[in-house]
């Protein structure tokens, strides 16, 4: 067990829940230069990440007391990626009453995200929904990514379409035209690079583009 003093700089991310999830986010913080603290009841889950994460420890998040064993002054953003609906409630309200100032938590289901919401998530994820609706606007629209926030919203990856080859983007009047934003430019063999008005785009090319919904998919679904 590590002491209240050994853990934790004024960046410390805190991950509960190693599984598929909860690791993932845990590596990616970690390469971003986060210090992470990672907790899991599970034995097993912890053991592959002992290699990769300085803290890691073996906790039930639950427990209050243990969460105080632990210290959490420093930890200033928690991620709850448990797969246990209760277990993931009761752990959220917990880190909101050890003073958490962001808790974004994995959700199962719409009831079991409003149940987060509800006890304090400031953040609440859906990942299975989430891939669901990025592989759907890939098969239906011909978008390559997908990524839709709350307000209607969306950032997508696309080709580009005909409409657009060997014109300008203030051309082929994109923005004008579809209410489109075409963010950057990714072409085959080069770097991505941010689009400007008189960025050239090219047949292969796949553009990076935001917009609501609805102008995204006529753009994409167009030719």
């Amino acid at each position: 067990m590590f002491s209240k003093q050994q853990i934790g700089s004024p960046d410390t991310a805190l991950v509960v829940g190693l599984g598929r999830f909860g690791r993932a986010a845990a590596r990616r913080l970690n390469e971003l230069g986060v210090e992470v603290l990672g907790i899991d009841r599970d034995p097993a889950l912890v053991s592959r990440l002992a290699l990769e994460l300085d803290n890691v420890l073996v906790l039930d998040a639950t427990d209050a007391e243990a969460l105080d064993q632990v210290g959490l002054g420093h930890v200033t953003v928690a991620v709850v990626g448990m797969a246990h609906v209760e277990a993931s409630v009761v752990t959220v309200l917990k880190l909101k009453e050890f003073g958490i100032k962001k808790v974004w938590a994995k959700a199962s289901s719409q009831t079991h995200g409003e149940i987060l919401h509800r006890v304090g998530a400031d953040h609440v994820i859906y990942p299975e929904a989430a891939a669901g609706l990025r592989v759907a606007h890939a098969v239906a629209r011909h978008l390559i990514d997908y990524f839709e926030f709350e307000d209607g919203f969306a950032i997508a990856r696309v080709t580009a379409p005909p409409s657009t080859w060997e014109r300008s983007l203030a051309e082929s009047g994109v923005r004008t035209e579809y209410r489109v934003t075409v963010v950057g430019v990714k072409r085959e063999g080069e770097p991505f690079h941010y689009a400007e008005p008189d960025t050239v785009i090219r047949e292969g090319d796949h553009l990076i583009i935001s917009g609501t919904k609805p102008d995204l998919d006529r753009f994409a679904s167009q030719g």
